[in-house]
């Protein structure tokens, strides 16, 4: 039998969403923040006679500038989610502040070269096909979510329940106020991969938290795009978007440009390369490697090599297939073309491991959940 995921139900205003996940979460929050410290590729960046004590400090100070900054610039609820979960956890506002932009900001913390990334972004591969295209008649999305594996203890399934706004089921982390996935009652769905981009960073909300916002207002694809365009917004990411009348998309997000990538032949796919000709000059360079300041294992690396290679899979496994059903894109997501490593849709290794995985059944507003390797995972599902 499997083992129920760690869940949390929030429901009132923003405030209260937040408390909820705070006090419901205390422990293991308080530990995930414990345990920034003890990410190598946070360690690395410490300038090397600066006391890590004072590092972290600094970083802290900086992330909760930012924060506020971002608040400022950002309608809707996000500060006051951000002061319940400090609320309910006990937490000062910078510790939550540092965890809660890490990925998005942390190559800014000592105003290092964005054309040298530091291995704090994840890995992640997605597939999604539109009604026409999938066997039911409905838009599917599949995810892998790759990460280092310490992170996964922090996952939880979270139930949101906004006081006047859309109600959804999300996968995220516990110091979160964003969501990673998820799909709202209106039968919206959104997956987010994390991308490499190389444009002016600005103080504004981070992928995850307009993922959160997304599905607390949005009805269908476009509305969600129109959301995500008019926002600012600090990281770079590959949405997957699903409605429930069969549209889907991958959207491309940098600091300063949105794209969106339609389906061919009802099918579109994206690992952590930007694909439209308009964002080529904001992502990283395609010969950038991994140098010294990344973690051991991705040095000399080349920055692409895993996400063109999984993704060239991903266009091999669907090259003249028909209609597609998620048990078909599942076993497309747990292929270990290239073993076991960082480079294979299903990661068990290396720097990064497929950590999570879901699936998206707008039409119905389900989730399914595996905190697991894709080839291992025992989907638990979760209706809004």
């Amino acid at each position: 039998m499997t083992d129920p995921l760690p869940q949390v139900a929030c429901y009132g205003d923003a405030r209260e969403l937040g408390r909820q996940q705070g006090e419901a979460l205390r422990e293991n929050i308080r530990s995930a923040i414990s345990t920034i410290g003890e990410l190598e590729a946070f360690r690395l960046m410490k300038p090397g006679l600066m006391p890590m004590r004072w590092f972290r400090r600094l970083a802290e100070v900086k992330a909760d500038r930012f924060m506020k900054t971002a608040f400022r610039k950002a309608p809707g609820d996000f500060e006051q989610r951000f002061l319940g979960i400090c609320e309910g956890a006990n937490l000062p506002a910078p510790k939550l502040a540092l965890c809660c932009l890490l990925e998005a900001v942390m190559s800014d913390l000592t105003r290092s070269s964005q054309q040298r990334p530091n291995g704090m972004q994840a890995g992640c591969s997605a597939i999604a096909v539109t009604g026409e295209a999938s066997k039911d008649g409905a838009a599917r999305v599949m995810h892998n979510f790759d990460h280092v594996p310490v992170v996964q203890q922090f996952f939880v399934v979270r139930r949101s329940r906004p006081v006047g706004k859309l109600r959804s089921v999300e996968f995220t982390l516990s110091p979160l106020l964003g969501a990673v996935d998820g799909v709202n009652e209106a039968g919206l769905g959104v997956t987010c991969n994390y991308a490499y981009v190389t444009d002016s960073m600005s103080a504004g909300p981070t992928i995850t938290m307009l993922i959160s916002r997304v599905l607390s207002e949005a009805t269908n694809v476009e509305q969600a795009i129109e959301i995500i365009s008019s926002q600012d917004r600090v990281g770079g990411g590959l949405l997957m978007l699903a409605d429930a009348a069969g549209a889907i998309t991958s959207l491309e997000v940098s600091n300063s440009r949105v794209q969106t990538r339609s389906p061919r032949q009802g099918i579109v796919f994206h690992t952590n390369r930007l694909q439209c000709v308009s964002m080529a000059s904001v992502e990283i360079g395609a010969d950038a490697c991994y140098d010294k300041r990344a973690p051991n294992l991705l040095r000399g690396k080349r920055v692409h090599e895993s996400a063109d290679l999984r993704s060239n899979a991903i266009q091999n496994a669907v090259k003249g297939k028909g209609p597609l059903s998620l048990d078909d894109m599942h076993g497309i997501l747990s292929d270990h073309a290239h073993g076991k490593s960082c480079n294979s849709l299903c990661m068990h290794g290396g720097y990064w491991s497929t950590t999570a995985c879901t699936q998206l059944m707008p039409r119905e507003r389900k989730l399914r959940v595996a905190f697991a390797n894709s080839c291992q995972a025992k989907l638990q599902e979760f209706e809004c």
